[in-house]
C-alpha cells in the first residue's frame, strides 16, 4: 500500500533513477515510487525531469503545484489510467437525479455528523476553551445531529450550509468565517486542497471523470465529484486545525514548513469506514469503489464513507 507523501520545501532538483524517485540537495534522498502517494513541490527552485513525470504517471502519484501564496493551485494525474474510462464516463452522464440527490444526502448526512463528533472531540467538556477559542454545550453537539438528522434528498432545506454557518464559530470563536484572511483559513484550505488533490487522484484511478459530478456541476471546476466526495472529509482537518492554533501568534500568520507538512501527513489518520479502522488514503479507495457500485446501479446506501475518530496515525505494518 503507497502511504508516503514527499514534501519539497527547499530548492532541489528530481530526477528518476531505476525504480526510485532522487531528491538532489545539499543532501539527497532517494524513495520508491511505489512508497509514493503524493508530492508536494513548495519552493520556486524546484526543477524536475520528465521521467519523474512519467513515472508519477505510471505509479499513480498525485504531484502537487504551488501558487505565490505556497497553497496547493495544481495537481498531475495520471491520463486515462483505467482501461474503463469510457464506460465510466457513461456511467456518469447516465445517473439519474433523484438518484444522485439521494446519494448527496448521504453525503451531507456524513458531514454533518462528523462536524458534530469534531465539536464533540474539540470541547469534550462543556465550558469554554481554555485558550479562548470559544465553547460548546452538549447543546450544541445535539443541535449539528438534528441537522443531520432532517437532511433530504438533494438537500432541498441547504442542511449543509445552516449547519457550517453554526459549526464554524462554535469551534473557531464568535465572528470567525470562512472568508477572513488568517492562519485559520490559510491551514483549512491547504489541508483541504490535499485531501481534494488525493480523491481526484483515486477518481481518475478507478476511470471517473472528476468533472461531473453528483451535487457539484459548475463548469468551471474541473474536479466537481472530487468536491461532493471531500466533504465528510473536511472536519478532520478542522480538528487538526483546531488542535494546532497558536493563541499567541498573531491572526494573520502564515503557514510554516511545519504546519504543511502536518497537514499533508492527515493522509495517513485513521477514520472509521463501514470495514473497520484505516487511514484517509485508503479509506479514499473504499469511498471510490463504493462510488463506482452505485453508479453500476446499487443505491445510495452503498456509499462507503468515513466517520472522524480522532487525529491518530495509522500505523503501517513494514
Amino acid at each position: 500500500m503507497v502511504w508516503r507523501s514527499v514534501v519539497i520545501s527547499q530548492p532541489a532538483k528530481l530526477k528518476r533513477e531505476h525504480f526510485s524517485l532522487v531528491i538532489e540537495q545539499s543532501q539527497s534522498a532517494r524513495v520508491p515510487f511505489e512508497d509514493i502517494a503524493v508530492i508536494v513541490l513548495n519552493n520556486r527552485e524546484i526543477t524536475i525531469t520528465h521521467p519523474v513525470l512519467s513515472a508519477c504517471a505510471e505509479y499513480g502519484i498525485g504531484l502537487y503545484s504551488t501558487g505565490d501564496n505556497h497553497q496547493p493551485n495544481g495537481v498531475f494525474l495520471p491520463f486515462l489510467s483505467h482501461g474503463r474510462a469510457t464506460r465510466m464516463m457513461r456511467l456518469q452522464l447516465k445517473l439519474d437525479k433523484p438518484q444522485a440527490k439521494r446519494a448527496w444526502a448521504e453525503i451531507v448526512k456524513s458531514k454533518i455528523s462528523n462536524q458534530a463528533v469534531c465539536l464533540k472531540m474539540a470541547f469534550p467538556s462543556p465550558q469554554p476553551s481554555p485558550k479562548g477559542r470559544g465553547s460548546v454545550s452538549v447543546a450544541d453537539v445535539e443541535r449539528l445531529g438534528s441537522y443531520a438528522s432532517r437532511v433530504r434528498s438533494g438537500d432541498v432545506e441547504n442542511m449543509e450550509a445552516q449547519a457550517s454557518s453554526y459549526y464554524f464559530p462554535q469551534l473557531f470563536g464568535k465572528g470567525f468565517h470562512r472568508a477572513q484572511d488568517c492562519w485559520v483559513n490559510a491551514a483549512l484550505d491547504y489541508g483541504y486542497a490535499i485531501i481534494r488533490g488525493a480523491i481526484t487522484r483515486g477518481l481518475v484511478a478507478h476511470g471517473f471523470q472528476p468533472n461531473i459530478g453528483l451535487f457539484h456541476r459548475s463548469e468551471q471546476n474541473a474536479f466537481n465529484l472530487a468536491d461532493d466526495l471531500i466533504e465528510p472529509y473536511r472536519a478532520l482537518v478542522d480538528l487538526h486545525v483546531f488542535s494546532h492554533l497558536n493563541p499567541h501568534a498573531p491572526k494573520d500568520a502564515e503557514l510554516t514548513p511545519t504546519d504543511k507538512v502536518a497537514l499533508v501527513a492527515l493522509l495517513n489518520v485513521d477514520v472509521r469506514m463501514p470495514r473497520g479502522n484505516t487511514s484517509v488514503l485508503h479509506s479514499i479507495e473504499q469511498a471510490v469503489e463504493s462510488l463506482v457500485r452505485l453508479f453500476e446501479g446499487a443505491d445510495e446506501t452503498v456509499l462507503e464513507l468515513p466517520t472522524l475518530i480522532g487525529l491518530g496515525q495509522h500505523e503501517f505494518e513494514m
